[in-house]
């Protein structure tokens, strides 16, 4: 997720289940409070704005506003094509009661609760599962993401101009893996916490007839196939591509442009990877597509990022492309290609003058029925001069796994089912296995603190939406 060089000082011994999962239910309390607070503050900010009207379809990070059918989303809580929510039941989730005030002013708010736990075949000392992300935890409960979103679409279905909003507010463990400089390093501090608090996006949309342009701080589009809001994932666990070979989160502006039905184009500027402050004076390019065909079978989209990072390292640029193709094979089967590729230059005189990351992943997704689905992920990543997989505890005072500088080949296959018992309820069991082909790191090689090029995990996570 992130690359941030320096040694963690943070070497914390394994917490029995029972006590995190009482410790759980105190930061699930604790973020109910702040995000209360922080989400009563931005609902004065939407509602005095006064813009917009009709109902809104809400956003999140990776996700775009309405599916790539071009259907009419009447749910607040998930995009009906993503993969988890691929499998309806037949009535309707439930969703928060909306205030009046806010139904006046075109405001939508709902959210949802993930929790996991995930067991590690080799029982590692530390209690981190080497660089898989987010559920890094060995044998500990996690509440991952206690999410808070508030929505206004900016609606021009008619014509002319309007604008929209968005703001999300997230508690949980995941804030490890989303921290942005100038953000999430004032709001938290770095104290060896599990918990804390992310604003994954808030941004202001203006929209004029076919162009979108959004102002502030939201998920990079169009990269990768998987995204931070966990409902949209196929799998509790990440992928290396998505963990640590894009960026995520940026700040700056970004405009779509529908050209047609099928093909809308995006370009923008943004301050650079995680960066909410700016750490130089030099802005990261963004540009890509994304294509659907007329029958809404297949998919594809194209994203590049290129700018100046500067900080940790002397780098001169970064340059990043992410290409994603989605086919649905069969009425019921659907099957995903994404590659990554990234390349950095140094300044001169530096130990390295250029690296480079680049990476394969493959889903194949069934829907069984209205309530089952089954799921597969196959990935090779490379990095290919060990700079990219470095877990987030080499920021000191970050509780989480520190292994950084593997030059060599990266594998993991996963598979997993997706269970939907109710509505607004999702089950996801998965095992997943990963091994590494290598050189060593300073600490060692990525599994069981630095003793193994491989590991076996087992994990179930519950998502509950409102």
């Amino acid at each position: 997720m992130l690359f941030l060089n320096g040694a963690s000082e943070m070497k914390p011994s394994r917490v029995p289940y029972l006590p995190c999962l009482f410790n759980g239910v105190i930061q699930m309390k604790r973020g109910i409070l702040i995000l209360a607070a922080s989400m009563i503050l931005a609902t004065s900010m939407l509602v005095h704005a006064q813009v917009g009207n009709g109902l809104p379809i809400p956003d999140a990070p990776g996700a775009s506003s309405s599916p790539s059918d071009g259907t009419v989303i009447e749910t607040p809580t998930i995009l009906i094509d993503t993969p988890v929510a691929q499998q309806q039941a037949p009535q309707g989730p439930w969703t928060m009661p909306q205030p009046k005030i806010l139904q006046k002013n075109r405001i939508m708010i709902g959210g949802w609760l993930h929790q996991g736990i995930t067991v590690n075949g080799d029982s590692p000392a530390s209690g981190f599962n080497g660089p898989v992300a987010t559920n890094d935890l060995d044998g500990e409960y996690q509440m991952n993401q206690f999410w808070i979103w508030m929505h206004r679409q900016a609606d021009t279905s008619d014509g002319g101009f309007d604008i929209g909003g968005h703001v999300d507010m997230m508690y949980g463990t995941d804030w490890r893996f989303g921290i942005n400089n100038g953000l999430e390093t004032k709001i938290n501090g770095f104290h060896g916490q599990t918990y804390g608090t992310v604003i994954p996006q808030a941004y202001v949309e203006l929209a004029y007839n076919k162009l979108s342009v959004k102002l502030g701080h939201f998920a990079a589009q169009p990269f990768d196939f998987e995204a931070i809001p966990a409902p949209m994932n196929p799998f509790y666990s990440h992928s290396y591509g998505y963990g640590y070979g894009i960026p995520q989160l940026v700040t700056g502006v970004t405009g779509d442009y529908r050209l047609t039905d099928r093909l809308t184009l995006t370009a923008g500027v943004h301050q650079g990877w995680f960066q909410f402050k700016d750490n130089n004076d030099s802005l990261d390019i963004l540009a890509g597509f994304k294509w659907t065909s007329e029958d809404q079978g297949t998919s594809l989209s194209y994203g590049i990022s290129s700018g100046k990072q500067g900080s940790p390292l002397p780098d001169e640029n970064r340059f990043i492309s992410s290409l994603v193709i989605q086919h649905q094979l069969t009425e019921n089967l659907k099957y995903v290609f994404v590659n990554n590729l990234g390349i950095e230059d140094y300044a001169p005189g530096f130990v390295m003058d250029k690296a480079e990351w680049y990476g394969v992943n493959q889903y194949l997704m069934y829907a069984i029925n209205s309530k089952w689905a089954a799921n597969l992920r196959f990935e090779w990543f490379r990095d290919d001069d060990g700079v990219r997989v470095a877990g987030p505890g080499n920021i000191p005072g970050v509780r989480a796994f520190d292994g950084r500088g593997y030059a060599g080949h990266f594998y993991e296959v996963t598979t997993g089912l997706n269970w939907r018992p109710a509505p607004n309820w999702v089950v996801r069991p998965e095992a997943r296995w990963d091994w590494y082909d290598g050189l060593a790191g300073p600490v060692g090689l990525p599994f069981n603190d630095g003793l193994k090029a491989s590991q076996f995990t087992a994990a179930v996570d519950v998502i509950f939406t409102f």
